[in-house]
């Protein structure tokens, strides 16, 4: 198959949105893309020449389905391209919006021994008022000793759209080399 799949985990539906983008970028090329959450994708990792794997971060861990996904599938996935993207809220700082230098990235890496072909990490959205009450707690304390905002007048996004955009192309030349 020439396709690519994009598989995501989403908390609150900015690693959703982010798919959406990439999925939209890779079209604009005539490469078919199929998008599945996590809980939805029944298919075989062999039916896409390249995979695309995002997955949000809480409370400074991975989705779990995810992270099983990848563990599960480790030799099927080093059998094929495949990319990762990470989204969370440290990768606002520039010292930790690199899959070298974000903590959480390297965490998961070594706790899962795998790494794709192509990797990043975003910043992702800052919103209280869609978080639960625990919820909302947790990510003030959080965001107090990160140095970030505890209080808002509504939603922060922090998704550099641009790099987005560098991700999806760099996965496109990546998916078009298979061919030469």
């Amino acid at each position: 198959m020439n396709k690519i799949g994009i598989i995501y985990s989403s908390v609150d539906g900015h690693t959703k949105k982010i798919s959406e983008h990439i999925k939209g970028l890779i079209e604009e090329h005539k490469i078919p893309v199929d998008l599945f959450s996590i809980s939805d994708f029944h298919g075989q990792i062999g039916d896409y020449k390249t995979l695309i794997i995002g997955s949000s971060i809480r409370y400074g861990i991975h989705g779990k389905v995810i992270t099983k996904f990848i563990i599960d599938n480790k030799e099927t996935l080093s059998s094929i391209n495949t990319a990762f993207f990470s989204v969370n809220l440290v990768a606002r700082k520039q010292e930790k919006n690199q899959p070298e230098t974000n903590p959480y990235m390297q965490k998961f890496i070594k706790s899962i021994d795998w790494t794709a072909d192509i990797m990043d990490v975003f910043a992702g959205k800052l919103d209280y008022s869609i978080y639960s009450f625990f919820d909302k707690l947790m990510i003030r304390l959080i965001m107090k000793m990160t140095h970030g905002p505890t209080k808002t007048d509504g939603p922060i996004e922090y998704t550099d759209w641009d790099r987005v955009k560098l991700f999806a192309e760099k996965v496109v030349t990546s998916h078009k080399a298979l061919d030469s």
